[in-house]
């Protein structure tokens, strides 16, 4: 059997086809959300969503997909092995979010220009890439400092929440679409019994959830759970195709440097995005390492970091990122085909403007199934991954993440019905227990909570190791996170949530939390695991306390 590494393997498709699905939501959100809050509307802002910012995107996804396949034949070359897995890479989903509320929208509320937002957007995305870039070379250490437990907690409790749960809540919306290819992934991936002619469950999936959305609604009521198809969606997607190639704004993004008043109080937002990106890029080396895949740190960082800085010189707003999932497109089969039929499908879409197309052809729930189950791999192997005894640690990792899962739930639905704000509920009840609603305790739990969730977990399996001392350690960290704002801090307006950083002022209108208390309380928890170190160390024979 030869160890030489395919071009493309028949299960590359099954991981394509989870893999382009994210990538084609993300696309998907970044048309909606510049339209909706960034006035990227008619043909001024056709030309900035068409002609600039998805071409970007392009450029970037799919210099990183290559760069990826080709770190997959290396490695494959170097271990002798024909069951190497690319890392899973495309837009990044919390700072395309955090970007659109927190950089572009308020700019646009502010001068009412689309342009404006769209070229604060590009600093971002710049000024994050920097950041992903340079940690590439200390992100190693970190590693090797952190306990598996800690990694890979933090990645089961977004799974969890952000990725399993809103995907079987899409797929229970929408039954009539979503749960025949759901049948067919469970089949798939569960039972592992191929289907006839070999035909990948991906494909069947995507196939016939498509066929069930434009064919049930002719004989079954909508109100069962059919979705919003039409043919004069699919005229309206197809005004906008065309072929628009990448531009390359390296001159504009320098004239903007040179304005450092116009964007310094944004670095509060560029900083720590670009810090929780290479900190969740790390966590995704570390899983595709637990799944035996070990790539070298700072090289798949800096990958990843100059795939951001391409996509801001020409012209995406939007950083990019190692995916979370790569257990899961192992276990798919795929290898390294997959992602370079990502790359090259998501630009094919991007420079001749056709995700509106797609997207008004195939239901996005025809195929969540394949990105559910990467969520439910994800949650499974950081307990299989991680020492049995570990286990506790991986769970009380979860609880941050899932938290911060609820306060995104209940924003979002505050946001929408309108009626009374967090703001006005926190403002009114002192005590932050809002009718048996822990509000206050969500949002504390929801900022930073990425490092929240790697700490907590950390010093959960230090101490199961008794490394007191250790766990000491990770608990002045979490103390300095909490103190400046990098954690717990908050401050919000109405539904809006921003980063209250003991350095910034408390924005006009906004109701602020400092962290100060919460610091003071890892402080405790320092202070209390150093003197019980020292008391263990005194008496090394101690008998372990439970069962």
């Amino acid at each position: 059997m030869s160890n030489r590494l395919p071009m493309f393997v028949k299960r590359d498709l099954d991981g394509f086809f989870g893999l382009f699905i994210d990538n084609l939501v993300q696309l998907l959100l970044i048309v909606a959300l510049c339209e909706q809050t960034c006035g990227m509307t008619g043909a001024e802002g056709s030309k900035l969503l068409y002609q600039m910012i998805l071409p970007g995107a392009a450029v970037s996804i799919l210099a990183g997909n290559l760069a990826y396949a080709w770190q997959a034949h290396r490695l494959a070359k170097r271990e002798g092995r024909s069951d190497v897995t690319a890392l899973p890479y495309g837009i990044n989903t919390p700072s395309l979010l955090v970007y659109v509320f927190f950089v572009m929208a308020p700019v646009y509320q502010k001068t009412h220009s689309a342009d404006a937002a769209w070229r604060m957007g590009l600093l971002a995305c710049l000024g994050s890439g920097i950041v992903e870039f340079f940690g590439s070379f200390v992100a190693e250490q970190i590693r090797r400092r952190t306990p598996r437990a800690a990694l890979l907690s933090t990645l089961a409790g977004i799974a969890v929440g952000f990725i399993a749960m809103k995907f079987a809540l899409e797929i229970f919306d929408r039954p009539l679409v979503a749960m025949l290819p759901l049948a067919i992934i469970l089949i798939t991936y569960f039972s592992k019994v191929p289907f006839p002619l070999g035909l990948p469950g991906g494909l069947i999936a995507v196939v016939l959830g498509t066929a069930c959305a434009w064919l049930l609604p002719l004989v079954l009521p909508a109100s069962w759970g059919g979705p919003a198809m039409s043919t004069a969606a699919v005229t309206k997607a197809l005004e906008v195709r065309g072929w628009y190639l990448p531009q390359f704004v390296g001159g504009l993004l320098w004239e903007m440097l040179q304005k450092p008043d116009e964007w310094v109080g944004y670095l509060s937002v560029i900083v720590p995005m670009g810090l929780f990106n290479v900190i969740g890029s790390l966590q995704n080396i570390e899983s595709a390492e637990a799944a035996g895949d070990r790539y070298n740190t700072a090289t798949s960082l800096a990958i990843n970091g100059v795939g951001t800085i391409s996509a801001a010189l020409f012209g995406s707003c939007f950083p990019t990122t190692i995916y979370i999932g790569h257990p899961g497109w192992k276990g798919l089969g795929a290898r390294a085909g997959y992602s370079t039929l990502n790359g090259i499908a998501v630009t094919a879409i991007c420079l001749t403007g056709t995700v509106a197309l797609i997207n008004s052809v195939v239901p996005m729930q025809a195929g969540i199934a394949i990105v559910l189950w990467i969520g439910v791999i994800i949650t499974a192997q950081a307990f299989q991954a991680t020492p049995p005894d570990h286990a506790p640690a991986v769970a009380i990792g979860l609880f941050p993440a899932i938290a911060a899962w609820g306060a995104t739930v209940m924003i979002g639905t505050l946001f929408v019905a309108g009626g009374r704000s967090a703001q006005e509920m926190l403002t009114a009840n002192p005590g932050q227990d809002v009718n048996g609603f822990l509000v206050h305790g969500m949002l504390i739990m929801e900022r930073g909570y990425i490092f929240t969730c790697m700490i907590l977990a950390a010093i959960s399996a230090l101490l199961i190791d008794r490394k007191f001392f250790s766990a000491a350690t990770w608990s002045a960290i979490a103390a300095f996170c909490a103190g400046i704002g990098l954690t717990h801090a908050y401050q919000l307006n109405g539904n809006i949530v921003d980063y209250q950083f003991v350095f910034a002022p408390t924005a006009p209108g906004f109701l602020a939390f400092h962290a100060t208390g919460i610091a003071v309380g890892y402080v405790f928890f320092a202070i209390v695991f150093v003197a019980f170190g020292i008391y263990h160390r005194r008496n090394p024979g101690l008998e372990t306390v439970g069962h």
